[in-house]
Formats: structure tokens, C-alpha cells, sequence
């Protein structure tokens, strides 16, 4: 099966994107390009062959003439946990980065699953390995194997599967207000009571509603603790960004998280249009209405540094990295061996001044 990859022009080295720079780099000779150049490139040059199988033939038009070829992701999966990660062939996916299982090539990410927009890595690896070593070193009781240099080696770069949709909810409120005004004069109390017949319309826009693509609950932990991304900075989707990451695969289609997305929208709308309503004793918000109009869909991938570590009893303990703004979150295992030693060094102290004590006493 034909995989795809992005040689140097100058030496036929293997191109790696390049968060810092942004541009496509050979570790070979030095060499960068930037997307457009990468683009630019002969097609010929830029596909291989996987297990040393040959090469496919090209696709031809009706006329005969060749057709440039789209490049093709490829979908491997975990034979341990069942996790699917995505890659093209120039990144070494020897690991599932959930259970450090090796993983198998299984298909090609195509079609309906590939995706329309990315926001490329801007948090190297050096940066993403010093963060994660600073954070780890503010967090007491750490079990060294968490940090170890075989574990940091296990940092990866993971593009994760987003849907993200654009909503226009027109909302309506047309119902009564009541002011109430209590007051006293003399021995007598007077009670006040004003109805306003209120009527709001309006449209509203909700730009970039995302959710997570993916059903487990391990992928939705690594990565909703580093949102935001600057959704500002999307960018349409090039098999070229994922040279030297990883990729997940979607297993939730749009249906499955329409229906949360368009309630949330519409909760907005409703909060909107009743804070119009403020400065009333009580407001009937029985009438209150919002319907989503038009909605615009967008399947993308997130850019985020992940580390998982299996502890005692199975436990899975994570770091994650947001690989755009460099945001920060995850989860420690704590060494029963660092706070048995410290119960120790505390209760010699104790027990020494309690003997002291004992000794001025006699």
C-alpha cells in the first residue's frame, strides 16, 4: 500500500514541519521550505512505497492525461487498547501513545474522513520537553519513573479531531414584565404594580462552537484541559503539516454532536434576550424562542503535546501541552515511597524531641 512522504529536493531527505519556523525542514543538509514551496514540489518526488511493495500507478483523466496525486494518510491501529492514530509515513509510529503498545497499519485516512482545516504545531519539542520538566518539578511526590528519559522520549506530538461549527439562532421574546414598588406613608402601606409588555427579536451568530471528535473519555482528559486555540489561525488542511506528528481518527460523526452543540447555542441566545429584560420584579420567559437558521460545519484537527504513564493497579496518568498556545494540564501519579520517607524523617523528628523531652524531665 502506497504512504506518503515529503523529500528534500537538495539531498532526498525526509521534510519535517518545523513548529518554530513554520516552515518544512531536512535534518540531513540543513535545508528548509516554506508550505508553498513544499506544495510546489514534483508530485513524483513526494510518494513512496511502503514495505518495499511497488510503485502505484497514477490516476489518469478521461483524456488520458495524468492527474497529480492526493496524498494519502494512513490509519494505524493499537492491537493492546484499540486506539487509532493517523501518520504519514514519516513519523515513527512505534507506540500507541496510550498504552506504549506498537501499533499496525490497518487503512488510509480518506474521503469523508479527511480533514477541511488544521492549525499547524507552534510549540516544538524543546520547548514542549522544558515545559513539561518545569511543570512536573512544582508537583511534590512524583515518582522519578514519570519523568525518566525513556518517558520524556514519549512526549508526542498528537493532532486531535475537532468539530467545529459556525450557528446563526434567530431568538424572540414577547411576553409581560412587572415592576413591583413597596413604599410607606404614615401608617399605611402602599403597593405599586406596573406591567410592560416586552418584545425582543434578534439574530445572533455563534462562530466556532467546537466539540471533540472522539468518544473515549482518556482522549477527551489529554485534551480539554489545554483549550482555547486561537481559532483565528486555522488553516485549510495539508497532509504536509502532520510530517514528524500523529493524528487521531474520528469515531463521532457530526449527528452525534449536533443536537449538544445547537442546545448550547440556543441556551446563548435565550441568556442573551432575558438580560435584555433586566430591571424587572418578574418576567414571564414562557414565550422566550430560539431556533438555529443556518449552520456552517468544519471537521479540524488541534495540535496538542501528549505523555500518558501507566501506574500501579493500571491507573493511566497524563500531561498534556496545548501545541499552539502552550497551555497546560494533566494528571500525576503519586510515589508511596517518597511519602513513606517523609512519614519517616517526620515521626524520627517527633520521636527525638519527645525523647529529649523526656530526658530534661527526669
Amino acid at each position: 500500500m502506497a504512504v506518503v512522504t515529503y523529500k528534500c529536493p537538495n539531498c532526498d531527505g525526509g521534510l519535517v514541519f518545523e513548529p518554530g519556523s513554520q516552515k518544512f525542514t531536512c535534518d540531513y543538509c540543513g535545508s528548509s521550505f516554506t508550505e508553498e514551496e513544499v506544495r510546489a514540489l514534483d508530485p513524483a518526488r513526494q510518494s513512496a512505497q511502503a514495505a518495499g511493495e511497488a510503485r502505484e500507478a497514477p490516476d489518469r483523466d478521461r483524456s488520458g492525461q495524468q492527474q497529480e496525486a492526493e496524498p494519502q494518510a494512513m490509519l494505524y491501529s493499537c492491537p493492546s487498547c484499540g486506539a487509532q492514530v493517523v501518520t504519514d509515513d514519516t513519523t515513527a509510529a512505534t507506540f500507541c501513545y496510550f498504552c506504549h503498545n506498537p501499533v499496525v497499519l490497518e487503512a488510509r485516512l480518506q474521503g469523508e474522513f479527511a480533514p477541511d482545516q488544521v492549525i499547524p504545531f507552534a510549540v516544538d519539542r524543546e520547548k514542549a520537553v522544558q515545559s513539561f520538566l518545569d511543570w512536573v518539578g512544582k508537583k511534590k511526590f512524583v515518582p522519578r519513573a514519570f519523568f525518566s528519559q525513556d518517558q520524556i522520549e514519549k512526549l508526542t506530538g498528537v493532532y486531535f479531531p475537532y468539530w467545529m461549527a459556525d450557528l446563526d439562532v434567530r431568538g424572540s421574546l414577547n411576553t409581560t414584565g412587572t415592576k413591583v414598588r413597596v413604599w410607606r406613608a404614615g401608617n399605611y402601606e402602599y403597593t405599586e404594580t406596573s406591567r410592560f409588555q416586552l418584545v425582543r427579536d434578534g439574530s445572533f451568530r455563534f462562530p466556532e462552537l467546537t466539540r471533540n471528535a472522539l468518544n473515549s473519555k482518556y482522549n477527551r482528559q489529554l485534551v480539554d484541559g489545554v483549550l482555547p486555540f486561537r481559532t483565528g489561525e486555522l488553516r485549510d488542511f495539508q497532509m504536509s503539516f502532520l510530517s514528524g506528528f500523529q493524528a487521531e481518527q474520528r469515531n463521532m460523526e457530526r449527528g452525534d454532536v449536533e443536537q449538544d452543540v445547537c442546545e448550547e447555542a440556543r441556551d446563548y441566545t435565550r441568556k442573551l434576550l432575558q438580560d435584555t429584560a433586566a430591571g424587572y420584579t418578574l418576567v414571564d420567559t414562557s414565550s422566550l424562542q430560539a431556533e438555529v437558521s443556518a449552520s456552517d460545519w468544519r471537521y479540524v484537527l488541534l495540535p496538542v503535546w501528549v505523555l500518558t504513564y501507566k501506574g500501579t493497579g493500571g491507573k493511566t496518568y497524563y500531561y498534556a501541552m496545548n501545541g499552539q498556545t502552550g497551555k497546560v494540564a494533566g494528571r500525576v501519579p503519586v510515589s508511596n515511597a517518597k511519602l513513606a520517607a517523609l512519614f519517616a524523617s517526620v515521626w524520627a523528628g517527633v520521636s527525638a524531641l519527645m525523647m529529649l523531652a523526656g530526658a530534661m524531665v527526669w
